[in-house]
């Protein structure tokens, strides 16, 4: 059984964005342009009836499409730095949409993650690389920023277990509804969520 989270998806532009960050730094090994996404929620290991579960919950939410942009990045773990990442706008359409996947989850009793949802679009995984190393690609990257660009939906990813992250396999899409359109929530033209698998 794959491994299972909730995430968006990046768009082209911007990830053309985030692989002109690759390079430049011992150590790192850097994630696939295809694989960069913001990851919502991780769900994990879980057998094929929750999967059905989560993903019919996932369908009832109705959230508004929302702006984001991509901007600054960092490094996890201070001392020891295991992963280089590009950070995410603050946009209170983002957290609410994040939470409300979060509250899902727990009614379905899944485990909480204990990580506090940090968004980010993680560009490098790091090994032995020296803090001096990532302090100074840091430094020369800070300003980095992309133009804004529209979530329309987010998305159920699974993941294969290996090295580095990836490859990442769209599951599902739920789409949310544009807010200046008075007929977006119009219930006649809803479909039922189908089998995940």
């Amino acid at each position: 059984m794959p491994r299972i989270f909730t995430a968006l998806e990046i768009p082209r532009e911007q990830a053309l964005s985030l692989s002109l960050l690759r390079g430049g730094l011992p150590g790192a090994r850097w994630i696939d342009v295809g694989n960069y996404h913001i990851t919502l929620r991780f769900i994990g290991d879980v057998d094929f009836r929750t999967a059905d579960e989560v993903v019919h919950w996932l369908d009832r939410i109705e959230r508004p499409a929302f702006q984001l942009s991509l901007t600054g990045t960092g490094a996890f773990g201070n001392k020891k730095p295991h992963a280089i990442w590009a950070g995410v706008s603050p946009a209170p359409e983002l957290f609410a949409l994040q939470g409300e996947i979060d509250r899902i989850c727990q009614r379905l009793g899944l485990r909480a993650d204990p990580r506090k949802f940090t968004p980010h679009v993680t560009l490098a995984r790091l090994r032995g690389t020296k803090v001096q190393d990532v302090v100074e690609y840091l430094s020369a990257r800070g300003n980095f920023q992309t133009l804004p660009f529209t979530v329309g939906r987010f998305v159920l990813m699974s993941s294969r277990d290996s090295v580095g992250g990836g490859p990442y396999q769209v599951e599902e899409a739920f789409d949310l509804y544009d807010p200046s359109d008075a007929y977006s929530l119009d219930s006649s033209d809803w479909q039922p969520a189908r089998s995940m698998w």
